[in-house]
């Protein structure tokens, strides 16, 4: 039975994510003081006791899911589930890429909690707010979807962000254009077409200043090749070179996560199981309505690691 871990992105979060890894492990609290270490701050006090509001700016919300997947993957590994030799992949949504890449020890823990603060306040900044917008399409295959955009695009970028699967894909540009191709979309035979409550348009050419900065960052830190191979956001291949990881991960802040592309490719190379290492259950959700041969897992809490560990027998 092939195995591959996912990470969660932003939108998994909630208030106290990860407390009772860390009060029951002390390899999970032991996590969560390198990163508050890193960051120079007592990220873990916002993690457990909020305030929402603050947990949920992209620079909080982005070190504050990875911090709980690492832990999540750190009692595994205490407990003899080596990534090398239990899991075949490693995948991440979007910011959930740095956890895989984290997890597969291409970059330090304290690494990866720094360049997400430095990824989450590039990508705040990219765009002043108000100007972008995002959007999730339901019910509209991925062409319909690419022909609302384009037909949009007159009045600024707009583009797929998301392709999530199970019916659902993520726009993202200027807020106008976002707002023309939503439109478009429910005429085309959308069944719904919602606004987000995001702070920023991710994964759209308005990102392109925080993906100058993320080459940059990326260029500074040590890299080394993962355990096991991380199959990428913008490309769905499995990387195992530390260069070209770097460039996927500069292309994928304006790039498309091939979400449902990517369940898809596990599926057609012999992952038979999915674990979601993290806080909640969004991927297992969406993996389960592209593929109903995977089997899916969530690991983000005690209970969780229990019953994960038991599967690896």
């Amino acid at each position: 039975m092939a195995v591959a871990f996912t990470f969660p992105g932003q939108g998994s979060q909630s208030v106290g994510m990860g407390k009772d890894l860390a009060d029951a492990f002390p390899e999970a609290r032991a996590v969560f003081e390198e990163v508050d270490d890193a960051l120079g701050e007592k990220l873990s006090t916002l993690i457990w006791e909020g305030p929402e509001d603050r947990l949920t700016l992209t620079a909080n919300q982005q070190p504050a899911l990875m911090a709980v997947s690492i832990a999540a993957v750190r009692v595994l590994q205490t407990h003899g589930v080596s990534l090398k030799d239990k899991v075949g992949y490693v995948a991440g949504h979007s910011l959930g890429e740095y956890s895989a890449l984290c997890a597969a020890e291409t970059f330090s823990l304290a690494d990866t909690a720094r360049l997400l603060r430095i990824r989450g306040n590039a990508m705040q900044a990219a765009a002043p707010l108000g100007k972008g917008a995002m959007a999730a399409i339901l019910g509209l295959d991925q062409d319909g979807v690419e022909a609302a955009c384009a037909e949009a695009s007159a009045s600024g970028p707009c583009q797929i962000a998301n392709d999530n699967g199970g019916g659902q894909i993520v726009i993202s540009g200027a807020k106008e254009a976002v707002e023309h191709a939503a439109r478009l979309a429910t005429e085309k035979g959308a069944k719904r077409a919602i606004m987000l409550p995001v702070s920023a348009p991710f994964h759209s050419a308005l990102m392109q200043p925080a993906a100058d900065t993320m080459r940059e960052a990326l260029g500074k830190v040590s890299m080394r090749p993962p355990v096991v191979p991380v199959v990428a956001n913008v490309t769905v291949t499995p990387l195992t070179d530390p260069r070209e990881i770097a460039a996927r991960l500069v292309e994928q802040v304006t790039g498309r996560v091939r979400w449902r592309e990517t369940v898809e490719w596990f599926g057609a190379h012999g992952v038979s199981r999915l674990y979601e290492i993290g806080a909640g259950k969004v991927l297992s959700g969406l993996a389960r309505r592209i593929d109903r041969d995977i089997a899916t897992a969530p690991v983000g809490t005690a209970t969780d690691i229990e019953t994960a560990l038991a599967s690896f027998g």
